[in-house]
């Protein structure tokens, strides 16, 4: 007698809330930056709660069509929506890779298309004389204006990514071509590319860590109500609330932290900067890309954010 054989169990065609809890475990365990897996861990929860709202046929196309009509009658914005039906369909495909869900539902979610943006959504930026005034705000008397001051510069100067701003460590500022660099960067997607860092602000990063005797390990920390260093590290809301007081104290209006990058890029612009270099500066695209398509190379000499409009006059 032929050994009996046990069937595999057919892929299920309406997820409970344990798969979907599995789907997204799946999803985020493939992203790299904490900013994207905190940002994919929020849409798939979003959805999630929509999905278990109600009993549901199936988990498949004409859903999460529905779901996308759903986010357009909240008059979300295209990004908004196109961001989480993206996060569906990573969801749809870990499930069918994971044998949760049937290939033929996960193609058809697959094939959901987002929305059509209309025109271009206008950015936010500073003038030159916005960002001295923002950066004067902060002051240079105490321990915690100092670090404020000099993340401030950071993000302007230097155009960095708030995730990017909280991992940088004392190692990751070294000397190249005669020029202060963040070395070895890890961007959005895993990109890997070397920031310049202009006179003024490695002084501000200067100031803050004599004062604060940081010699190693994380570069911005956290100060406690006595002013005093705590922990290891800080939290992204920290940097929201440094770049919203300050904007307040400078008479500048709905200032988010990633406009200091964007302020940054025009700025360099503005001063004369090459549009490759600045796509270095950002790190936008991969750089090793950028290189063998444009046939340039980084200048860290005479770095494209070196003299952007905003220097603190040396005389003071």
């Amino acid at each position: 007698m032929s050994k009996s054989r046990k069937k595999k169990k057919p892929p299920k065609r309406v997820l409970a809330l344990p798969d979907l809890e599995q789907a997204k475990s799946a999803v985020l365990n493939t992203l790299t930056s904490r900013s994207g897996q905190r940002t994919y861990d929020h849409a798939i929860n979003e959805f999630v709660e929509w999905y278990c709202s109600e009993p549901r046929l199936a988990f498949n196309r004409t859903v999460v069509l529905r779901y996308r009509i759903s986010l357009e009658q909240k008059q979300y914005a295209p990004s908004t929506i196109n961001l989480r039906l993206a996060a569906v369909r990573r969801v749809a495909y870990e499930a069918a890779d994971s044998g949760l869900l049937s290939p033929e539902l996960a193609a058809g979610i697959r094939r959901v298309k987002g929305v059509r943006r209309l025109g271009i959504r206008i950015g936010n930026w500073l003038t030159a004389e916005q960002g001295k005034r923002l950066l004067e705000s902060t002051g240079a008397n105490t321990l915690r204006s100092k670090r404020n001051r000099a993340m401030l510069s950071m993000l302007i100067g230097c155009g960095l990514r708030r995730g990017e701003l909280l991992s940088l460590t004392m190692k990751s500022i070294q000397l190249r071509e005669e020029h202060w660099v963040i070395a070895d960067l890890i961007g959005k997607g895993g990109h890997i590319r070397t920031v310049p860092i202009p006179v003024w602000v490695k002084r501000t990063v200067d100031a803050w860590t004599a004062s604060a005797q940081i010699t190693d390990g994380r570069l911005f920390r956290s100060i406690n109500k006595a002013g005093k260093i705590w922990g290891d590290g800080m939290t992204p809301k920290v940097i929201w609330q440094i770049v919203k007081d300050a904007a307040g104290r400078a008479g500048i209006e709905k200032l988010a932290p990633h406009d200091l990058r964007r302020t940054c890029a025009r700025l360099c612009h503005f001063a004369g900067g090459e549009l490759d270099q600045i796509q270095f500066l950002l790190g936008h695209v991969s750089i090793q890309t950028t290189e063998r398509y444009l046939g340039c190379k980084q200048k860290l000499r005479v770095a494209v954010n070196d003299r952007l409009g905003i220097e603190p006059d040396e005389s003071l």
